[in-house]
C-alpha cells in the first residue's frame, strides 16, 4: 500500500472513530445504513461535529472560534481547487469524499456559515430569520445524503429541505430551556414574543401556560413544513430510504409528543420509548405503511 493510501485510510479511520464516539441525531451508526455509505457519512459528520464544537463548546473567545471556523473555510477552498496539502485527517478524508462522490462543496460552506452565525447571533428577529438559519444549519445535511446515493430531482431536494428544516425546528422546541440556560440562545422569533407580551424569562418559567399559544402556533407551522417533505422517503429505495423514512417518522412522532403535552408542561423534553422506536422502525420498513402512518400523525395535529 502506497504512503498516500495509508494516510487516506488513517484519515477515514479517524473520522469513523470520531463519529462513533459522538453521534447524536446524525445516522452515522445506524444499522440501516448501506455499508458503502458509512465511511463517507462518517467523514461528513466529523466535519460538521468538529465545526459545531468550535461554535459551541469550551470557553474560547468569539474571535478564536471564528478563527477556527475560518481555517475550515480555507481548507474547503483548497479542496475545491484540488490543492489541499494539509495533514488534518478530516480534510484528507473529506477531499476524497467530495471528489469521489462529486458533492457540491457549497453545502459544506453553508454549514460553516451557520456555525459562524452561532458564534455571533443568539436572537432571531422573526420566523424568516429562523428559517434562513435552518436553510444553512440543517438542509445541507439532507442534500448531501441525497447526493451520496443518486442524482436527486429538484422535488426530492425540496422535500429534503422541508424535512430537515422541520427536524431542526423540532429540536429547537425540545431544547428551549437548554439553549437559553447553556448557550443564551433563543430561536423563538423576537417579534412574536413582543406581540404576545412574553418576556425572555417566561420561556424558562416552570409553568409554560403563558407561552403556550405562541409555542403551539410554532408547532403547527412546523407540522405544515414537515407535510411538504414527508413523502421523500417513499421515493427512495434501499436501506438509506428506510433510514430517511425512520428519521422523518421519528421527528413527526416527537412533534406529536410535544403537541400532546399540557400547556403547563410544554417545556418538558419528550423521550421516545423503546416501543416508540420499534414502531417507527417497523413502519418505516414498508413504504405504504410508512406513508399511512406519517400522514395519520400529521393529520392529527
Amino acid at each position: 500500500m502506497k504512503t498516500d493510501d495509508v494516510q487516506l485510510k488513517q484519515a477515514y479511520d479517524f473520522c469513523q472513530k470520531l463519529a462513533k464516539s459522538h453521534y447524536e441525531n446524525f445516522p452515522v451508526a445506524s444499522i440501516l445504513l448501506p455499508k458503502r455509505l458509512r465511511l463517507p457519512i462518517s467523514v461528513i459528520y466529523a466535519f460538521a461535529r468538529t465545526a459545531d464544537d468550535f461554535a459551541d463548546e469550551g470557553d474560547a473567545s468569539a474571535e478564536t472560534r471564528l478563527h477556527q471556523l475560518d481555517y475550515y473555510s480555507e481548507a474547503l477552498l483548497a479542496i475545491s481547487e484540488q490543492c489541499y496539502q494539509g495533514n488534518d485527517p478530516i480534510f484528507i478524508a473529506l477531499a476524497d469524499v467530495i471528489h469521489s462522490h462529486d458533492l457540491p462543496i457549497h453545502l459544506f460552506d453553508d454549514l460553516l456559515s451557520a456555525f459562524k452565525q452561532d458564534v455571533v447571533k443568539s436572537r432571531y428577529a422573526n420566523f424568516d430569520e429562523v428559517l434562513d438559519y435552518c436553510t444553512r444549519s440543517a438542509n445541507p445535511v439532507g442534500r448531501l445524503l441525497l447526493h451520496l446515493i443518486s442524482n436527486p430531482t429538484q422535488q426530492q431536494l425540496e422535500q429534503s429541505d422541508a424535512v430537515c428544516t422541520a427536524l431542526q425546528l423540532i429540536n429547537f422546541y425540545q431544547d428551549i430551556v437548554q439553549d437559553y440556560n447553556e448557550q443564551d440562545r433563543i430561536y423563538i422569533p423576537q417579534d412574536e414574543l413582543t406581540d404576545a407580551g412574553i418576556a425572555e424569562k417566561d420561556l424558562v418559567a416552570p409553568d409554560s401556560q403563558k407561552i403556550a399559544p405562541l409555542i403551539r402556533s410554532l408547532y403547527q407551522r412546523t407540522s405544515k413544513i414537515m407535510t411538504g417533505g414527508h413523502l421523500l422517503g417513499s421515493t427512495l429505495s434501499g436501506r438509506l430510504g428506510w433510514e430517511i423514512r425512520a428519521m422523518t417518522l421519528g421527528g413527526i412522532t416527537t412533534l406529536n409528543l410535544l403537541i400532546a403535552q399540557s400547556n403547563q408542561e410544554l417545556l418538558n423534553r419528550p423521550r421516545l420509548t423503546k416501543l416508540n422506536k420499534l414502531k417507527i422502525l417497523l413502519a418505516s420498513g414498508f413504504k405504504q405503511y410508512y406513508k399511512n402512518t406519517a400522514e395519520s400523525l400529521l393529520n392529527s395535529n
